[in-house]
């Protein structure tokens, strides 16, 4: 249970003398002690963070009006996010011993309106995974079962808020890397529209779906800290310079009209525990006045074939930069720079991160181009626009998270094509470069753990999405 359910309870209690912002970063570093276990944190900014907290606890009696809207947040950041003058690896050992030489732009705007951040989180390689067994510090264990995977990519970051280390983290979601963990361990998932927040000092993986995201527990946390990080930055181009979303909803809805794919809750892969929540919640929402209906997405098969196609593709290219030459570690074998590319990246890369390079360089090779990433670019489009014509009908789409809830650890590794489509339902936003957030909705009638359901919105209608959810949610 959490010592503070939202960013509101934390500043209040900060505000009426109840807790220093010292005590609440003590607090928080007792329970990463009491949780090391899991392996959610590779590095813990102690001293920092407590001097930080010294600072706002100082502006608090004097003057707290000059106080950022996020005094009291006390954030962790994945292990692809750059801090200058601190370690960013992408739990790798290409980058082993990194230190940042700038810091991300939204690490930037977090600490300019007065966040703490109190460490980063350990993930799989370079985001390329789904259950954070992919890192060379070893995976992260589920909080509620340690013998189960915690989600991925951004496992680390999930457990962080989950077991009561910090009020809200910072990871990224490249096809749900934010929102299935999220899942997973029972917390809300948020992955911003495509261009909504700077990309700016995150580590690429695939540039074209890469976006950063928050997990936490509360709607409201979420969009303060999406109008926070969000608006153009002279760093990177591709950030969209409509601010619509930032305002939130114009219009008021009392009742929902959604939509769900009807293969998607009958597919032969959902769980059964996990589909009996599911229309359970659902039907709960329609007693409420709200209106659901099932529509058809033939596309839906081609989605997991797409992504993974792409993104290697875009991954082979971005992943070429780490060579022993410039940055990151370097082998000491080889007698030629052949050799010295060679032998780093062989060391450096782990199995996963170079099977993906090796898919990516495949479909990008002349003899294969127009066959699979030509054919695979066409396949997004038609998915992008046949979810935009069903957002012109409907508030949102709803989608499960996962089709089955943490599984065992090591139970997927040997199979890589069954992790990939564990990914089935979140992929979709980001080949459109639509937001979409997982809420926590129950727990599994057999094993007991957690599920989510996620809603797809418009783009750039990121805080309306998030509005939409907290109604559904109350």
């Amino acid at each position: 249970m959490s010592r503070f359910g939202s960013l509101l309870a934390v500043q209040a209690a900060l505000l009426n003398g109840e807790i220093t912002c010292c005590q609440l970063v003590e607090y928080y570093l007792d329970r990463i002690q009491s949780t090391r276990h899991l392996n959610a944190y590779v590095e813990i900014w102690e001293q920092e963070a407590l001097q930080k907290a010294q600072e706002l606890d100082s502006r608090i009696k004097v003057d707290p009006s000059s106080l950022g809207r996020l005094f009291g947040a006390v954030l962790s950041i994945k292990d692809t996010i750059c801090y200058q003058g601190h370690y960013v690896t992408a739990s790798s050992r290409i980058l082993e011993n990194y230190l940042a030489s700038y810091s991300a732009t939204v690490v930037e705007r977090l600490l300019e309106e007065g966040a703490i951040l109190i460490g980063r989180t350990n993930c799989d390689q370079f985001g390329m995974g789904s259950s954070n067994e992919n890192s060379i510090y070893g995976p992260v264990c589920h909080p509620a079962d340690n013998t189960r995977v915690s989600g991925g990519s951004s496992g680390g970051a999930a457990v962080s808020v989950a077991t009561d280390t910090c009020l809200a983290a910072i990871g990224s979601d490249t096809g749900g890397s934010v929102r299935q963990p999220a899942g997973f361990c029972g917390l809300w998932g948020f992955k911003p529209s495509y261009g909504q927040i700077s990309r700016h000092g995150l580590i690429a993986y695939a540039s074209s779906f890469d976006q950063i995201g928050f997990i936490g527990r509360s709607a409201e946390d979420l969009s303060l800290l999406t109008s926070i990080c969000s608006g153009p930055d002279g760093l990177d181009a591709t950030v969209s310079p409509q601010t619509k979303a930032l305002n939130g909803s114009d219009r008021k809805r009392s009742k929902l009209r959604l939509a769900y794919f009807s293969t998607a809750f009958q597919a032969s892969g959902i769980d059964e525990g996990v589909r009996v929540v599911l229309e359970s919640w659902m039907q709960d929402r329609v007693d409420d006045g709200h209106y659901f209906e099932g529509i058809s997405f033939e596309l839906l098969p081609y989605a997991v074939p797409a992504y993974y196609i792409l993104t290697t593709a875009e991954a082979s290219t971005n992943l070429s930069r780490y060579d022993g030459v410039r940055y990151g570690c370097r082998t000491d074998s080889g007698s030629s720079l052949k050799e010295l590319y060679q032998f780093t990246r062989s060391e450096g890369f782990s199995e996963e991160v170079k099977r993906r390079i090796m898919l990516g360089t495949y479909v990008l090779s002349s003899g294969y181009y127009d066959a699979y990433y030509t054919k695979a670019q066409q396949v997004r489009r038609l998915i992008s626009e046949r979810v935009k014509s069903i957002l012109e009908d409907y508030d949102a789409v709803v989608l499960p998270v996962s089709p089955v809830t943490a599984w065992k650890i090591g139970v997927k590794s040997a199979d890589p094509t069954e992790m990939y489509l564990s990914d089935i339902f979140t992929v979709l936003a980001n080949l459109c470069g639509s937001p979409a957030v997982a809420i926590p909705i129950g727990l599994h009638p057999a094993n007991g753990m957690p599920i989510g359901i996620q809603l797809m919105g418009r783009n750039l209608e990121d805080l309306e999405l998030l509005e939409m959810a907290q109604q559904l949610y109350s």
